[in-house]
């Protein structure tokens, strides 16, 4: 069974549905025991970087998401809040990933936020299992990781930055796969294969 946290943050529909159209089993929990005991966990999320933690924090869950030993995947606010640091409301992180999260500049006639359809590149983990280098994916985010050693993809807006971190059991993704169509689908997939 596969265990979408609950800490609050939205877009829990859009996953629900993308693994439903995969036929994975699932439950939407907050509850430690039920994280703890499922065979993947995804901690998706939309919105604010202090917002998330100041409610993983609360729900008793930051040591909890440290302690998993299953494949762990971070969607979107997700994988920020396993960074280090986060400039959004200069807020600390779980710290699982090596790279701080940093907001982009609109400097150049650079959009922000980043929104819509984008390439991934430099892609090197089997999350990305019979995914070609310049496929499209799906982001909406103002702030985005940093390069670091845990990077496993990239995409380009106004610089490089990790489109796909991991770090021994925790993968994370900047982009959403739940809204990316079949190339989307077909990480989710690779995720359950792991």
């Amino acid at each position: 069974m596969i265990a979408i946290v609950d800490y609050k943050m939205g877009n829990l529909r859009s996953v629900e549905n993308a693994l439903s159209r995969l036929g994975a089993e699932y439950q939407v929990t907050s509850d430690p025991d039920v994280i703890r005991a499922a065979s993947k966990v995804l901690l998706p999320g939309v919105g604010n970087a202090a917002e998330a933690m100041q409610n993983l924090r609360a729900a008793g869950l930051v040591d909890v998401i440290r302690s998993i030993r299953r494949p762990v995947l971070g969607i979107c606010i997700g994988m920020q809040v396993m960074c280090r640091h986060s400039e959004e409301g200069d807020t600390d992180c779980i710290g699982i990933f090596d790279t701080d999260v940093r907001k982009f500049t609109a400097e150049n006639g650079l959009k922000v936020p980043h929104m819509g359809w984008n390439t991934i590149h430099n892609l090197d983990s089997k999350l990305f299992k019979g995914i070609e280098g310049g496929s499209y994916v799906y982001y909406v985010h103002s702030y985005r990781p940093d390069l670091c050693s845990d990077t496993i993809a990239t995409s380009n807006h106004g610089g490089m930055f990790s489109a796909a971190l991991k770090y021994e059991n925790f993968y994370g993704t900047q982009f959403h796969p739940e809204k990316s169509g079949d190339v989307g689908e077909r990480i989710l997939a690779d995720f359950l294969a792991l």
